[in-house]
C-alpha cells in the first residue's frame, strides 16, 4: 500500500494479490509493514530521551531567567532581553513560555519540543514528496522524519545542550526546524489566497527568526539566496517566479528582524560585554581564526558515523518512491549532481558564516560550543537524506528482483545500526542527569528551608552536567551566576561549598 497524501491510500507495486481470492498475500502484507517497524527505532529513541527529560533541572542562564519571569512575567523577560541582554526578544518570548513553569517547564521542554520538531519534519516530508510527484509506501514519511529528528538531536557531541537545555534549544535547535516550517504554506499553495498566505507566513517567520537566532538567520539567507539565483533550474513555469518572490520576501523579513536585533540596546550591551565592538568579525585574523575553527568542526561532523543513517534512510526513500501522473509540473526533472552540489555549497558557506559571526564572542571555543553547530547541522542531515534518495533513485533501474531486496535490507540495517548507536551515549547521559537531579532536589530543599527560616546567605555546591555552567565554577573562582541563584531563592547571597548539605 502506498500513500499519496495523509490518509489517502493508492496501490503500490509491493502489494501483490493472490489469484482467486482477490486479497493481498500474507507475505506482501508483512512487507508493507517494514517502514512502520523500522521507524519504531528512532521513535523509541525520542521517547527514551523524553523520558530522561524528567531529570532536567535549571542551570546556567536559566538561574537568571526564572526570578525575572516570577516577578515580572514573560513581558519582563522580553524587556530584559531587548534592553539588557542580547536584543533577541523572540528568544525572550520562547524562554518565558517554559520559564513560567520553573522546574516543570524544564522537565517537559524536551518532550514538547521533540514532538513539535517531529511533526513539522513529518509534514515537510509528506508535502515535499507530494510536490515532487512521488508516492511511497505508508509509513515511509514518518520513518524519514523520525530518523532525521533523532540524528539531528542525538548525533551531536553534546546532546544535553542540544536537546535538554531549553535556553540553547530555542535558539539553536528548535529555531532551524521552525525556519523549515515556513515552507509548509508554500508547499500547500493553491490559488491567489494561498500564495498570499505563503508570503505573509515567510515574512513573519523571517522577522521572528531575525530576533531569535542570528545564526539561523544566516543559514536562511544563504538558502533563500540559492533559491533566488537558481530557481530557473529547479522550478517550472510560473512556480519559478513565485519561488523567487517567496524567497525574496523571506529574506526581507530576516533582514528586518536582524536590523531590529543589532540596533537594540541589548545587542549593543552584549557586544560591549564580549569586546565585539573592538574585535571585528571581518578582520583578517578573525576570518582566519573562524576558518580554522570551522575546519575542526567539520572534522568532527564528517567523522560522526551515525550520520550514515541519514544517507541510508534516503536510499530507502529513493528505492521505494514511484512517480505518479499529475497535472502541470511544479518542479523540473531533478538534476541530482547539481542539487546535491548546491546543497553542499549552502551547508559549507552557511556553516562558515555562522562560525564567523560567533568567533568574536567565543574565539576558538567555537570548536567546543557545540550548540551553535545545530543552526546548520539540520541542513547537513537533510542534505544527506536527499543525496541518499538520489542514489537510491539512480540504483533502482539497475537492480532487479532479489538484488533490490538486498540493497533495501542493507540500507535498513545501516539505518537501524546508526540509531541504535545513539542509545548507549543517551543512556549514560540519562544516568548523569538522574544523579544531578537527586542532588539538585536535595540542595533545593535545603535552600528553600533556609530562606523560610529567615537566612540571608547560604552555601551552594555546584552541580554540573555535560559541561553546563554552574555558580562557582573553576573551583569557586568564577561566581556567575551565583547572584541569580540567590535571587531565585530570595536570599542576599550564596557562598561556595564543596559539600552538599
Amino acid at each position: 500500500m502506498a500513500v499519496d497524501a495523509p490518509g489517502v491510500a493508492v496501490a503500490g507495486e509491493d502489494e501483490r494479490r493472490v489469484p482467486g481470492n482477490g486479497r493481498p498475500g500474507r507475505f506482501a502484507r508483512w512487507r508493507s509493514l517494514w517502514p512502520a517497524a523500522l521507524s519504531l527505532l528512532p521513535l523509541g529513541l525520542l521517547a527514551l530521551a523524553s523520558w530522561y527529560g524528567r531529570h532536567v533541572r535549571p542551570s546556567a542562564d536559566e538561574w537568571c531567567f526564572l526570578p525575572v519571569v516570577r516577578e515580572d512575567g514573560i513581558s519582563g523577560l522580553i524587556g530584559k532581553f531587548w534592553f539588557t541582554d542580547n536584543g533577541r526578544f523572540a528568544n525572550g518570548l520562547l524562554v518565558g513560555l517554559y520559564a513560567e513553569f520553573p522546574v516543570a517547564g524544564h522537565q517537559w521542554f524536551g518532550l514538547v519540543s521533540g514532538v513539535v520538531m517531529l511533526v513539522l519534519l513529518w509534514a515537510l516530508t509528506v508535502l515535499v514528496l507530494r510536490r515532487t510527484g512521488q508516492r511511497v509506501p505508508r509509513g515511509v514519511p514518518l520513518l524519514v522524519a523520525a530518523t532525521v529528528c533523532a540524528l539531528f538531536l542525538f548525533a551531536t557531541p553534546n546532546t544535553y545542550k542540544t536537546f535538554y537545555w531549553p535556553a540553547a534549544s530555542v535558539s539553536h535547535t528548535l529555531a532551524p526546524v521552525l525556519a523549515c516550517a515556513a515552507a509548509l504554506p508554500l508547499l500547500c499553495v493553491r490559488g491567489r489566497r494561498g500564495r498570499a498566505a505563503a508570503l505573509v507566513t515567510v515574512a513573519v517567520t523571517g522577522v521572528f527568526m531575525g530576533t531569535l537566532s542570528e545564526e539561523v538567520s544566516v543559514v536562511a539567507l544563504v538558502v533563500l539566496s540559492g533559491v533566488v539565483l537558481f530557481a530557473h533550474r529547479i522550478f517550472a513555469g510560473r512556480a519559478c517566479r513565485f519561488a523567487r518572490v517567496w524567497s525574496l520576501t523571506g529574506a526581507a523579513g530576516v533582514a528586518v528582524g536582524t536590523l531590529l536585533l543589532v540596533t537594540s540596546p541589548g545587542s549593543r550591551n552584549r557586544r560591549e560585554r564580549y569586546g565585539a565592538e573592538t574585535t571585528s568579525m571581518l578582520a583578517p585574523e578573525s576570518l582566519l581564526g573562524a576558518l580554522r575553527g570551522y575546519a575542526r568542526i567539520l572534522e568532527t561532523v564528517l567523522t560522526t558515523w551515525q550520520y550514515a543513517g541519514a544517507v541510508a534512510v534516503g536510499v530507502l526513500l529513493g528505492l521505494v518512491a514511484r512517480g505518479r501522473r499529475s497535472g502541470k509540473p511544479v518542479l523540473l526533472p531533478p538534476r541530482p549532481l547539481f542539487l546535491t552540489g548546491l546543497g553542499a555549497l549552502a551547508f559549507l558557506v552557511s556553516g562558515y558564516l555562522c562560525t564567523v559571526i560567533t568567533y568574536p564572542v567565543f574565539g576558538m571555543k567555537v570548536v567546543t560550543t557545540e550548540r551553535t553547530w545545530n543552526d546548520y547541522l539540520l541542513l547537513y542531515v537533510l542534505l544527506l537524506v536527499a543525496a541518499g534518495a538520489f542514489a537510491g533513485r539512480a540504483l533502482r533501474p539497475r537492480l532487479a528482483g532479489r538484488r533490490t531486496g538486498m540493497v533495501k535490507t542493507a540500507a535498513a540495517a545501516v539505518c537501524a545500526v546508526a540509531v541504535l548507536g545513539l542509545v548507549a551515549p543517551l543512556a549514560g547521559l540519562g544516568h548523569d542527569m538522574r544523579v544531578r537531579a537527586e542532588r539538585w532536589d536535595r540542595q533545593d530543599r535545603f535552600l528553600r528551608e533556609g530562606a523560610a527560616r529567615g537566612a540571608t546567605e547560604l552555601p551552594y555546591t555546584p552541580l554540573s552536567v555535560s559541561r553546563m555552567l554552574e555558580p562557582f565554577s573553576q573551583e569557586g573562582r568564577r561566581k556567575w551566576p551565583a547572584q541569580c541563584v540567590a535571587d531565585y531563592y530570595r536570599l542576599d547571597g550564596v557562598t561556595y561549598s564543596t559539600r552538599l548539605p
